[in-house]
């Protein structure tokens, strides 16, 4: 099929890579812009834009898509279908309209719930028991659509966001390529979501990150997982030059009890609202490497009874 492929991060990498590999024509790719990153704060292509560049395909990254000039463009590439992963920039109707099979979306959970910019993250950080990427023809509304395959991921006890997230893209990458195959011989069948159970994915908020030790210790790791390893759960501590930021990448619920963000023992374990969190895995800022919490304390010199703020 000839296909344009609209995708930015990682996470839609696996996706092109697969449809590249199955042959489809892929007529152009949509990317965000490159981005200042790294010491030198040098332009970045994003991972799509660095692996359409290695397969030869085209590559556009316009700033809007709503403008008639947009939309002429996107026409031109005669595209049976668009596939969409990640993006990063909703799509206005006169783009949906332009495919002769519509736009399909793949998304990061189990819809309805976890509609939206976060799906991955916010279902770590509720405690959800699974997650899923689905198939989804799009609609002007916000992950709105029908879906047409589904594939589901158990969440076990400690994974994180960034652990799910890699378990995710493979699995949407197959089924895009199902869905590609089952569209291209009229076997694609799309079902209505239900309107029970709809809960959206909000961008994570910076406030967010800063760990609120008066909540229950299974509420607290769960948000430390969900936030692992971007943007990152984080305390301040006093280490000796004042107060410094410390990211948790790991942590999981534990016994213990304590005014609310009371460092127990010298091996991580630290009091919440009810119960205790064990800290596993840390970063202190500017440091590359992690450490454990046993480490971490031994390191930082950090004696039971000192607050985590």
């Amino acid at each position: 099929m000839r296909v344009v492929f609209m995708g930015t991060p990682d996470f839609a990498v696996p996706t092109l890579a697969r449809l590249a590999q199955d042959g489809h024509d892929i007529a152009a790719v949509y990317t965000r812009a490159p981005a200042k990153a790294g010491r030198g704060m040098s332009l970045r292509p994003s991972p799509v834009h660095a692996l359409a560049d290695n397969l030869g395909i085209p590559v556009l990254t316009p700033a809007s898509l709503r403008s008639p000039d947009a939309v002429e463009t996107f026409a031109g590439h005669r595209a049976d279908v668009a596939v969409v992963v990640a993006y990063g920039m909703l799509l206005p109707q006169a783009i949906l309209d332009v495919p002769r099979h519509g736009c399909l979306n793949l998304h990061g959970s189990l819809l309805p719930r976890w509609r939206g910019a976060a799906p991955i993250q916010r279902a770590v950080m509720a405690g959800d028991a699974e997650s899923g990427v689905g198939i989804m023809r799009m609609e002007a509304g916000l992950d709105t659509g029908p879906v047409a395959l589904e594939g589901r991921v158990p969440i076990v006890t400690g994974m994180t966001a960034g652990e799910l997230h890699d378990a995710l893209m493979p699995l949407g990458a197959e089924l895009m390529s199902q869905a590609l195959e089952r569209l291209e011989s009229g076997d694609l069948t799309f079902t209505p979501q239900a309107a029970e159970g709809v809960v959206y994915a909000h961008k994570i908020s910076n406030d967010e990150a800063r760990i609120d030790w008066s909540l229950p210790a299974a509420e607290v790791a769960n948000r430390i997982n969900g936030l692992s390893p971007f943007p990152g759960a984080f305390f301040a501590v006093d280490l000796g030059k004042g107060p410094e930021r410390v990211k948790v990448l790991r942590a999981a619920a534990g016994a213990g009890t304590g005014a609310p963000g009371t460092l127990l023992d010298a091996e991580g374990l630290v009091a919440c609202g009810t119960g205790a969190v064990r800290l596993t895995e840390l970063r202190r800022a500017g440091k590359g490497g992690s450490a454990s919490g046993a480490e971490f304390v031994r390191g930082a010199r950090i004696a039971p009874g000192t607050h985590l703020g």
